[in-house]
């Protein structure tokens, strides 16, 4: 008997989909060729399997095309996992393939699934959204006139993409804002730079990686080179901004912490297949020979940056400044598909040398600082800025005032971040302890 919410008497309809009985067949069938490897299969959860597609075929208000509903069958499985497992058309397998190599037509975005909405782990430095002023933890809710809600993490994904030059409005419930925030960005082609650098304060070298990549590691290493040939032996310190960089590739990261540690665990891997229990080792090579290291991390450091922050955290090779991270410490293994589409689906979870799993935890930095700026930093003379040398009829110093043969109008990268002037300080000390040594 079937029970209908309506004021009508129900009326006996012919069934036009597939009878219960054929899809279960499909299943079997499918299943018959892993029967002898595989633990039997639960047949009469497929018979009820079965009998909901043959009645949403028959029943539900609109026509439902038989791949259409399997294809929301499986979105179902993959979504009801966690955030990261998900079913990928060939199209997007493609954009996924030609997003690793770092180029691509969208926003510059990295988000993940929230309750069903999604949220921006980070906007990536240089792009479109970047320069809107998107940032970590904000909470996507339409996209154009689309709601959030009900849409997988990679139908989202494939509607931020698109031809550069086109435009799409993002919706967004922000922390602190009472209204939602309407933002339109114009997509461009997302061209990723994965690693910049350059010396600050004399004998500091900076050093930022945006997202890791299968080069990111030799650009590094060449990037190094030529900024310490001129410092020689006297390099005071390293600063490894990892703020904001989503992850990326495992081998790239894994190649980053190498390039710094001279033995012992990076990173391991552990799932329920004995495959997927890997270590990573470091080789005996560090490209700096032990120079004080501190790495930048915040909310928007997640995966690969995380496993670098925390390898060299373990291993007491670099002081760790920021904010807790994101916490995203699962591997996600892509598998092709005969049809041209794959499955990610995740299988192991992150662990840091020391035994420390990432997930849902993330990386509690060593000491904590802050990415803001103090209001009134930019133009104004706060109060907290007054100096001697400020002060009305003060003695003036008989080798010059502080600052005369200033003549630059830009100001550097320390005076812009207050991060990474925590950092400088943290490197300085380090240099004064050694030399009372």
């Amino acid at each position: 008997m079937r029970l209908f919410c309506s004021m009508d008497s129900p009326r006996p309809r012919p069934r036009r989909g597939l009878a219960p009985a054929a899809v279960l067949a499909m299943f079997l069938a499918a299943g018959a060729l892993e029967a002898q490897e595989s633990p039997p299969l639960p047949i009469e959860e497929l018979r009820v399997f079965s009998e909901v597609f043959g009645l949403i075929k028959d029943d539900y208000v609109e026509e439902v095309g038989d791949v259409d509903l399997l294809r929301k069958a499986i979105d179902g499985m993959l979504g009801g996992l966690d955030p990261h497992s998900s079913y990928l058309d060939p199209e997007m397998f493609e954009e996924i393939q030609i997003g690793t190599e770092g180029r691509f037509g969208g926003l510059g975005i990295e988000v993940t699934l929230e309750d069903g909405l999604i949220k921006v782990v980070t906007p990536i430095d240089d792009t479109p959204a970047h320069r809107a002023g998107i940032q970590s933890g904000d909470i996507i809710t339409r996209l154009d006139d689309t709601p959030v809600k009900g849409l997988g993490l990679d139908e989202a994904v494939r509607m931020m993409r698109g031809e550069p030059g086109t435009t799409i409005d993002l919706t967004i419930i922000r922390e602190g804002s009472s209204q939602p925030l309407v933002i339109t960005l114009e997509r461009a082609e997302i061209k990723i730079t994965s690693v910049r650098s350059e010396r600050i304060n004399g004998n500091i070298v900076y050093v930022r990686i945006t997202q890791f990549q299968s080069d990111t590691a030799s650009a590094m290493r060449a990037q190094l080179r030529d900024l310490i040939g001129g410092a020689g032996n006297d390099l005071d310190g390293l600063i490894l901004d990892l703020r904001n960089n989503p992850g990326g590739i495992l081998d790239g990261a894994v190649a980053v912490a190498d390039a710094f540690l001279t033995e012992g665990v990076i990173v391991s891997t552990r799932g329920r297949d004995e495959a997927d229990n890997v270590e990573y080792r470091a080789t005996p090579n560090d490209i700096l020979d032990g120079v004080p290291i501190v790495v930048l991390v915040n909310g928007g450091s997640a995966s690969a940056s995380e496993i670098v922050a925390g390898a060299l955290q373990d291993h007491r090779r670099a002081v760790v400044l920021g904010s807790p991270t994101f916490g995203k410490g699962s591997v996600q293994t892509i598998l092709p598909l005969r049809n041209g589409a794959a499955l990610k689906i995740t299988t192991a979870r992150y662990y840091t040398p020391s035994g420390r799993s990432i997930q849902a935890t993330g990386i509690d930095p060593d000491i904590s600082g802050s990415d803001l700026v103090l209001a009134g930093s930019e133009g104004a003379n706060d109060f907290n800025d007054v100096r001697e040398v400020d002060l009305a009829g003060h003695l003036e110093n008989e080798n010059g005032e502080p600052g005369d043969d200033d003549t630059s109008a830009e100001p550097s990268l320390i005076e812009k971040d207050p991060l990474v002037l925590q950092a400088r300080n943290l490197i300085k000390a380090f240099d004064v302890i050694g030399s009372r040594q």
